[in-house]
């Protein structure tokens, strides 16, 4: 199952693709994730799901990330007398605290927070943003607004706030349970929904107490204003396109899909652009030329990921919608357009020890003959780092660790292998050696480099740099030790 392309593919499970054989099928397809969205289905759907991944991982011999995604807070107005009400352009609208059903006047909205956020001028979307309000005068139980652009309002729909930081953490107590369910579970990521500023990562990071990586889902105009601190913070960063394309004008977000995934670049961390890439295979056995291009688009940005939501999840051809994804990658990938815009998009970070390391084995690679680089990890950190280059040829990442390798499989271009405890040098380039010739990338006859740090299995302390040859008998044949 080895991949012909770098960037990876996240799949959402659900219930069109809950079966062991149609997960194996989609992880054949091209899927290296597997997200768990935990809006929906319960806690055993969620444990049989993952059970089923394991199980795929074990039978293909090959590592799997999987993804829980939190809900998050929802925010929503109450119900109506008539289960719906119709405002127009022009109407003055309240939303109050009063649980009494609502009329065409007025609608609970049972967030006492937002009141005490709201100011003069704030702006309310309701459904998706298909109804815009701005407010004309506000208390601390009530908000008078005018209908910028009307609609219906039906019972209990989305209401979103872009205007203002909502005092509200990330974690509900909902998202708390599954967060801790999740890390029992044994899921690699947590990606964190309605994120507005650091600590709300800080406070998933204490919960999560290192048993699985943390991303930001940006999806909220303070989270992008914040972004770097944001970042600094994350492991991970998910660019959600869709609320973000709700709360901001829709012009805002391919700019900022541009600016967060290069940021993300920058410090070596995984970014995944996601929502609606495929929308019309939910229905349809072919996307889009539109949607095929948003998928490009991604990949010639250089992020890490793309993602497949309802496509996989509900839709009538989860399979179709992974390997049409994988297909374009190859097809860009093989572009020389993709790399002439991958190598003037990098951002060169020479600051430390492991940077030079991981900088002078691109070079070497494009230099000379080299298939293959090699780096062995205890955390994850030196394949990222060697990704951050985005060298031509392939990377092969050595760990003993389990979930280093299973988190690997969100990061571009790296190729997990497990391996043993190495305490020598030498070897860890038989090891490397030998992954290479298994997964097919090299032959005896060729060359690759080899990056590592000693002390062996000390988490970030690269600082050897080794060209190798593939065969056995010429690593020990020249190896001075």
């Amino acid at each position: 199952m080895k991949r012909s392309r770098n960037i990876k593919i996240v799949a959402t499970l659900g219930p069109a693709s809950s079966t062991y054989d149609m997960i194996r099928t989609l992880s054949e397809a091209g899927a290296d994730v597997f997200r768990l969205n935990m809006s929906h289905g319960s806690h055993d759907d969620h444990r049989e799901r993952h059970a089923q991944i394991r199980q795929v991982e074990k039978d293909t011999g090959r590592p799997i990330a999987i993804l829980a995604d939190l809900q998050g807070p929802k925010l929503r107005c109450g119900t109506f007398v008539a289960e719906a009400a119709d405002i127009e352009e022009g109407d003055m609208f309240r939303f109050d605290l009063d649980p009494k059903p609502g009329t065409n006047h007025r609608v609970c909205l049972p967030h006492k927070e937002i009141f005490e956020a709201l100011e003069v001028g704030s702006t309310l979307l309701v459904n998706d943003g298909k109804m815009r309000l701005k407010v004309k005068e506000c208390g601390d139980d009530f908000a008078d607004c005018e209908v910028m652009v009307g609609g219906t309002i039906s019972d209990r729909k989305g209401v979103n706030v872009p205007d203002v930081v909502l005092p509200l953490a990330a974690l509900s107590s909902k998202d708390k349970e599954d967060l801790e369910f999740a890390c029992q579970l044994g899921v690699d990521w947590l990606a964190l929904s309605f994120v507005q500023r650091a600590a709300d990562v800080e406070e998933a990071r204490a919960l999560a107490q290192g048993r699985a990586a943390i991303l930001s889902k940006i999806e909220k105009p303070a989270a992008v204003r914040d972004f770097d601190a944001i970042l600094e913070a994350s492991d991970g960063i998910m660019v959600a396109r869709g609320d973000l394309g709700v709360e901001l004008p829709v012009q805002n977000v391919p700019p900022i899909q541009k600016r967060l995934v290069h940021s993300c670049r920058r410090v070596a961390k995984p970014v995944i652009v996601a929502t609606q890439m495929m929308e019309s295979m939910i229905e349809s056995p072919v996307p889009t030329r539109a949607e095929v291009s948003d998928v490009a688009n991604a990949i010639y940005e250089g992020a890490d990921a793309v993602m497949l939501s309802a496509e996989s999840a509900a839709g009538n051809y989860p399979r179709e919608a992974v390997a049409t994804m994988n297909d374009v990658a190859i097809e860009v990938e093989s572009d020389p357009t993709y790399r002439q815009v991958i190598n003037n998009s990098r951002h060169v970070e020479r600051t430390s020890i492991a940077d030079g390391i991981v900088s002078a084995a691109r070079e070497i690679a494009e230099a000379t003959e080299i298939k293959v680089i090699a780096c062995f990890t205890q955390s994850g950190t030196t394949a990222s780092l060697v990704a951050r280059e985005r060298p031509e040829v392939p990377i092969i990442a050595l760990t003993p660790l389990v979930g280093t390798a299973r988190r690997l499989c969100l990061t571009w271009g790296v190729q997990s292998h497990m391996t043993g405890r190495v305490d020598r040098f030498k070897m860890a380039v038989v090891a490397a050696a030998r992954a290479a010739r298994t997964s097919g990338l090299a032959t005896e006859d060729d060359q690759i480099v080899v990056t590592a740090g000693v002390p062996f299995n000390v988490p970030g302390t690269t600082n050897i740099l080794r060209v190798a040859p593939c065969a056995e008998r010429l690593i020990f044949a020249t190896d001075p030790e």
